[in-house]
């Protein structure tokens, strides 16, 4: 269990810095590997880890199968148990490897959160996946604490869908590179524990 947390909790760590997260461009499926940074970054996190974590049974450990997840979940020694593409990153589609400047010279006032994303997922789809993911976590947090190590936007769509909030309302949550963000309940309110919390 994981310090301040009274009952077994969700903790989502975001990989580390990759070439393409460095500038600002969009990264869904394109399997890019962590930077010099991104690789201190996740050794950094494994240490906040160790940190917040209390001990007891060991946590069941979920991964994006894309390489920068497994290997940031690689060095911040945490055993992967299973890589599933429900953690896959938003699926951008047309504009994968864009930057938001990009994508605004198209389609002014242009987010993530608020348009299509022409050829890749749709909100709802994303929604979708994200629930069916948090199905499974759930059941998984009755016995033990899970950990889910995944990427930016769909990590910020959990957020949003364990407080039982849409899909848009990610966008109020900041989940920095290798931080690590913990959700638990009060009582069986569903609430944030804690929110992007560094790497140390």
């Amino acid at each position: 269990m994981f310090a301040g947390v009274d009952q077994h909790a969700l903790l989502l760590l975001r990989h580390g810095q990759t070439e393409w997260s460095a500038m600002g461009r969009h990264t869904g499926r394109t399997d890019l590997p962590l930077t010099a940074v991104g690789e201190r970054q996740a050794h950094a996190a494994g240490r906040t880890y160790a940190l917040m974590h209390r001990g007891g049974s060991p946590a069941l450990v979920l991964s994006s199968p894309r390489q920068r997840a497994v290997r940031t979940a690689e060095l911040a020694g945490l055993p992967v148990d299973e890589t599933t593409e429900n953690l896959a990153e938003w699926d951008y589609g047309d504009y994968e490897g864009m930057t938001t400047t990009q994508i605004r010279e198209k389609v002014p006032d242009w987010t993530v959160w608020s348009h299509p994303m022409p050829g890749g997922e749709s909100a709802g789809q994303v929604t979708s996946r994200a629930d069916k993911l948090l199905e499974r976590v759930r059941a998984a947090l009755v016995e033990r604490d899970v950990v889910l190590v995944g990427h930016g936007h769909f990590s910020r769509v959990v957020i949003a869908r364990w407080l039982g909030l849409g899909a848009d309302a990610g966008v109020s949550f900041r989940f920095d590179p290798a931080s690590i963000t913990v959700l638990g309940d009060e009582r069986g309110e569903p609430q944030i524990q804690h929110l992007n919390v560094p790497p140390s």
